[in-house]
C-alpha cells in the first residue's frame, strides 16, 4: 500500500518517506498542491500526508478542493501550525487526523496505521480470510491449522501484496494497483512484475495451507478469497477462475 506525501521541504520529505518505508509503507513524494491533485485524481494511493505550507496553494485550500471534488482518501495533516485554531481549521476542512511538527517516527507510523484501519472500516487491526489472519498495524501474518495459530514470515514485497489483497478480499484488484504499491513514481519495472509477484505469493499461501486462493480474473486483475475447503459447510463452491466478458486469454504464471 502506497502513501502520498505532500511536503515542499525536500530534506524533511525524504526523512518522512524513509520512516514510513521502515514501517512498511511505500510512498511517493511531491512538493506542490498541483502535483498532489494530479496524483490524487489517479487514485493509486491509500492515504495522503499533507503539509499546509505549500508553495503554490495553502494546504487547507487544497484539502477543501479535494473533498469538494469527491476525493475521500484519508488525510493526515503534518504541519508546524500547532495552535488549536489551526487544528480545528484542518479538521473542519476535511482532515482525518492532525500531527504537529516535530513528531516522533513511531507516532507517525502508529497514526498512519490507525488512519488506514479506520478508512477500511475495520473494528480491530486484524483481517481474516480462510485460515489466514493479517494484522494491519503490525503487518504480521498468521495461519490457523488444527486448532493452533502459527506466525509466518513473508518477504517484504509479499507482505505488501498480501496487505492489498486482504484489504480488498473478495474484490478484484487490478494489475495497475499492484504495480502502484510496489513501485514509486518514475521507477522502471518489467511488464510481468505483478504477475510474478502474484505467482510467488500464491505458491507460498498454498504451501502454508492458508485456506485462501488468489484467483486470476481474466482481463481485470486478481481476487483473494477463502478456498472452498476453508468455507463453512453448506456454502457453495465458487468456480476456480473468473473471466471478464470479451477478454482474451491471459494465463497467469
Amino acid at each position: 500500500m502506497r502513501l502520498l506525501i505532500v511536503e515542499d521541504n525536500a530534506e524533511l520529505a525524504e526523512l518522512i518517506g524513509m520512516h514510513l518505508r521502515d514501517g512498511g509503507f511505500g510512498n511517493d513524494i511531491v512538493a506542490t498542491a498541483e502535483e498532489a491533485r494530479i496524483l490524487v485524481e489517479a487514485g493509486n494511493h491509500a492515504a495522503l500526508l499533507l503539509d499546509l505550507g505549500l508553495p503554490d496553494q495553502d494546504g487547507i485550500a487544497l484539502l477543501r478542493s479535494l473533498r469538494a471534488a469527491g476525493h475521500y482518501l484519508p488525510v493526515l495533516v503534518l504541519t508546524a501550525r500547532s495552535a488549536i485554531a489551526d487544528r480545528v481549521a484542518g479538521l473542519n476542512a476535511g482532515a482525518d487526523d492532525y500531527l504537529p511538527k516535530p513528531f516522533a517516527a513511531e507516532e507517525l507510523i502508529a497514526r498512519v496505521a490507525a488512519l488506514l484501519r479506520r478508512s477500511m472500516g475495520e473494528n480491530g487491526s486484524e483481517i481474516a480470510c480462510g485460515r489466514l489472519r493479517y494484522d494491519v498495524a503490525s503487518q504480521t501474518v498468521r495461519v490457523g491449522r488444527n486448532g493452533e495459530v502459527s506466525s509466518i514470515v513473508l518477504a517484504p514485497r509479499e507482505v505488501q501484496l498480501l496487505d492489498l489483497l486482504m484489504r480488498q478480499r473478495d474484490k478484484v484488484v487490478r494489475k495497475t494497483q499492484i504495480e502502484s504499491v510496489f513501485f514509486g513514481l518514475g521507477e522502471e519495472f518489467s511488464s510481468n512484475a505483478a504477475e510474478v509477484s502474484v505467482h510467488r505469493l500464491r505458491k507460498r499461501l498454498t504451501a502454508l495451507e492458508a485456506g485462501v486462493e488468489i484467483v486470476t480474473v481474466r482481463g481485470l486483475g486478481y481476487l483473494l478469497r477463502a478456498s472452498p475447503e476453508a468455507l463453512p459447510v453448506g456454502l457453495p463452491e465458487a468456480a476456480p477462475e473468473v473471466s471478464s466478458p470479451n477478454s482474451s486469454p491471459d494465463p497467469a504464471p
